[in-house]
């Protein structure tokens, strides 16, 4: 039966992974609480739109845009949130998969139980298959050991951002454990280089064979570049070391229409590449 009286609350109960599915989206990647997808917005080989199961909200790393179902399918159909609810009045599909959801939208609570030095061999050998100096690694990377109340432990790679939150990666997982934020690392420099993730700052150090007398900001995602605005406009230089694809084009399209200091674009040292560990790997 055929929802009548479709509102932005009942819209908004939908469940996303559900209503992607039916479009014909394939899930890439699934995690504890996130299923990846291709992007439906543009055309990709790495799955970049993220589907919270929790929240049932969605984020495109690719565009550093997301929302709610409703902000969905404004966005694929580039309309109004009336229309929007039209388009989703007209499926006969989604109330009757919603009670299936409730169970998946009972909230877990992760909790973070230790934080220790890298020593992991599992992920010592997922660093090294990216070809990252293991001694830097050490040096600004920690091992995350956290749970999914009521999952068992689980383990990763830990970078700490400046709200104290960790992006987490292991072969299985990728994802941010608290606040989503920039890293910045002072070294009492004039000059500071600008990288999208960890993996490109290791990988900067890796190709340097030491680490420069620079600061640096990491991104943690191209979403958060209004972040570095005020930070970046005191220094004399900024070297910008982004990935070769959308995403960083208009990052730095954005650093070099909003903020008053010189930016070098490094990213033609390694044009044929997608980013600098893949110039690292090759």
């Amino acid at each position: 039966m055929k929802e009548k009286n479709m509102n932005c609350k009942k819209a908004n109960k939908i469940d996303l992974v559900l209503y992607l599915k039916k479009q014909g989206y394939k899930p890439i990647k699934n995690t504890p609480t996130s299923v990846w997808f291709l992007s439906p917005f543009r055309n990709e080989k790495t799955p970049s739109f993220r589907v919270n199961r929790i929240k049932n909200i969605w984020f495109d790393f690719g565009e550093g845009s997301g929302g709610s179902v409703i902000d969905f399918i404004i966005k694929l159909n580039n309309c109004s949130a009336k229309n929007a609810l039209e388009i989703l009045s007209k499926d006969n599909f989604f109330f009757h998969e919603q009670k299936e959801n409730k169970l998946i939208l009972s909230k877990p609570k992760y909790s973070i139980t230790k934080v220790k030095e890298l020593s992991n061999l599992n992920l010592i050998q997922y660093l090294n298959s990216r070809k990252i100096n293991i001694e830097f690694a050490k040096k600004f990377l920690c091992q995350v050991h956290y749970s999914f109340k009521p999952k068992k432990e689980f383990y990763g790679i830990g970078f700490m951002n400046d709200f104290g939150g960790y992006e987490i990666r292991n072969i299985y997982f990728k994802g941010c454990l608290g606040k989503k934020m920039i890293t910045t690392i002072n070294n009492n420099s004039n000059t500071i280089s600008l990288f999208e993730s960890w993996s490109d700052f290791l990988s900067y150090l890796t190709l340097k064979n030491n680490i420069p007398d620079e600061n640096f900001i990491i991104l943690n995602s191209t979403s958060l570049i209004k972040k570095v605005i005020e930070s970046i406009d005191k220094f004399s230089q900024v070297k910008c070391f982004l990935d070769n694809d959308e995403a960083g084009n208009k990052a730095f399209d954005f650093l070099n229409k909003n903020s008053k200091c010189i930016i070098t674009d490094y990213r033609k040292h390694y044009k044929n590449y997608k980013d600098l560990n893949e110039l690292l790997k090759g």
